[in-house]
């Protein structure tokens, strides 16, 4: 195993922190100042290069947040641990947001210390496996029988010229099915053109698939060459085929089976030699019984019919493809790949993601941008799972904290609208949900505004609370409150306390006393702030 570096001008932290990773059966090697580090750095072979290093900030000789910053350049991919003393906590809480892995507050607790780098070690052995395995699938991933089934069916065509029916749901893949179909085929070295047509009008359609001469309509200006005249000698793939207008389907099935078209105002036809593959979410049988489609183009587009899985249906391919995308976003963004938790992989999981793969991407696009720490961890996914989690991790929610609560911080942490336009308009003659003496409803001014779901939710949590006999509800409730909503607030802001207060209407003081006092500063990362 590689050893544990530890960067400390105190002897006896290094003594301390050797003994105790020694007893865990976890190699060290110490150094006194940052200098020395990076010389050996220099020097270190695969075998006794570091796996984690741990260093302190305050050293003889140079700076541990240096350190950091020149090691993360030569090595991004090494966890590093940053020990600090409680004066230099916001010097910490800076380094964790530019890459480090954790800090640890002098003084320790031993046993704490040796478990946080014994699960930098472990994240990192993870990493380092999944980062292998990627190596060998750059173009497509999965592991699941059901994608296994795919690409022996690629393989299977990749002489063929056949034409292909990909079916499947919305952001599954099916034009990554396309192209490798395409790429493996004696029609590699032609193009690949795709063309969506259900994105593009109806009126329009026509001349972008089969172009159109100077003159044919209002703005042309010029001769085109149509998305058929560009495939020539390639493939064309027609995603969500079964959105294509009927009119424009007896066309398709001409060229299908001749290859010759018109282009729109045209008069002389127009040879092409294209292999079309075709894509749809739809149930084509169906649409065929309808009169949607037609029935002979269907025949003829239904040569080969490849299904490709819904995300639900390869779960266990959602690790890989959770590491894939956050390296493919990484290095979009030029920033460092951030490492994600067995839990948060463990959510995911379990989420039932209706968007398919097209959905697992933009979520590690937005754990990328805005996941405060390295290591994302199950609080870092975004607002989509704030309602999920409970079942995610088949917990109930903490007794005493209504789900009114929880609803408010999902809605809090979400970028988008004014809370006010997240309410729904309810009219007064909506029910409340509850059944309220005509007495007591009668006294209830008509002017007041209606509750919205989570004020429902709370008042409906403190009516099981009075009626269980608790006491003390104020406090309670307000304290949970507060903590939630700050806690939403220092979440959609990555920790900035000034922005957080605005947001929330409070001052900075507030916002400061309130931290501290419902203990949220050691739950969270907060930025420093002059």
């Amino acid at each position: 195993m590689k050893p544990i570096w530890i960067v400390d001008d105190d002897q006896s932290i290094r003594f301390v922190l050797e003994k105790a990773l020694l007893r865990e059966h976890l190699p060290t090697r110490s150094f006194s100042n940052p200098r020395d580090v990076l010389a050996a750095l220099e020097d270190a072979t695969d075998d006794d290069s570091p796996q984690i290093l741990v260093s302190d900030i305050r050293m003889p000789g140079g700076s541990g947040l240096d350190l950091l910053e020149k090691v993360k350049s030569r090595h991004p991919g090494l966890p590093v641990i940053i020990m600090t003393a409680f004066s230099d906590l916001d010097s910490a809480v800076s380094a964790f947001q530019g890459g480090a892995f954790e800090y640890l507050p002098k003084p320790f607790d031993l046993p704490k210390a040796v478990e946080l780098i014994r699960r930098a070690v472990q994240e990192s052995q993870r990493e380092q496996v999944a980062e292998e395995r990627m190596s060998d699938t750059p173009e497509m991933l999965g592991q699941a029988p059901a994608m296994q089934d795919v690409f022996r069916a690629i393989g299977r065509l990749s002489q063929s010229n056949v034409t292909v029916m990909i079916t499947g749901e919305s952001g599954s893949g099916k034009e990554l099915v396309a192209r490798a179909l395409h790429k493996h085929s004696p029609r590699a070295n032609g193009p690949f053109v795709a063309i969506n047509t259900a994105a593009i009008p109806k009126d329009l359609l026509e001349s972008e698939l089969f172009g159109h001469e100077r003159g044919a309509f209002t703005g042309a200006q010029a001769q085109r060459r149509g998305r058929f005249e560009q495939a020539d000698e390639g493939t064309l793939f027609l995603d969500e085929i079964g959105d294509m207008p009927f009119e424009l389907q007896t066309r398709l099935l001409r060229v299908l089976s001749d290859g010759h078209f018109y282009r729109v105002g045209g008069h002389s036809a127009v040879k092409t030699n294209v292999r079309v593959i075709a894509a749809t979410h739809q149930d084509l049988e169906q649409r065929v019984k309808g009169g949607a489609f037609r029935e002979d183009l269907y025949h003829r587009l239904n040569v080969i019919r490849l299904r490709l899985p819904a995300l639900r249906e390869r779960r266990e391919d959602i690790p890989m493809l959770t590491r894939h995308f956050l390296q493919q976003s990484a290095k979009q963004l030029g920033v460092e790949p951030k490492r994600i938790a067995e839990t948060a992989v463990a959510a995911l999981e379990n989420f039932a993601f209706p968007g398919n793969v097209r959905q697992l991407e933009n979520i590690c696009h937005w754990l990328t941008v805005m996941a405060p720490a390295q290591v994302i961890e199950p609080k870092d996914l975004p607002p989509e799972f704030g309602l999920n989690r409970q079942s995610i991790h088949g917990d109930a929610p903490s007794p005493g904290i209504p789900t009114a609560i929880h609803s408010l911080s999902a809605a809090l942490m979400a970028p988008a609208p004014e809370l006010s336009s997240m309410e729904p308009e309810l009219s007064s003659s909506e029910p409340s949900g509850m059944d309220w003496p005509a007495e007591y409803a009668a006294s209830i001014p008509t002017s007041a505004a209606p509750l919205v779901g989570w004020e429902l939710e709370l008042e409906d949590e403190a009516l099981v609370q009075l009626r269980a006999g608790h006491s003390d509800l104020w406090d309670s409730f307000s304290r949970r409150f507060e903590a939630r909503l700050i806690q939403a607030a220092l979440t959609n802001t990555r920790g900035r306390r000034i922005e957080a207060a605005t947001k929330l209407g409070i001052g900075r003081n507030t916002i400061t006393r309130k931290i501290q006092e419902l203990g949220l500063d050691k739950k969270m990362v907060l930025v420093p702030e002059d």
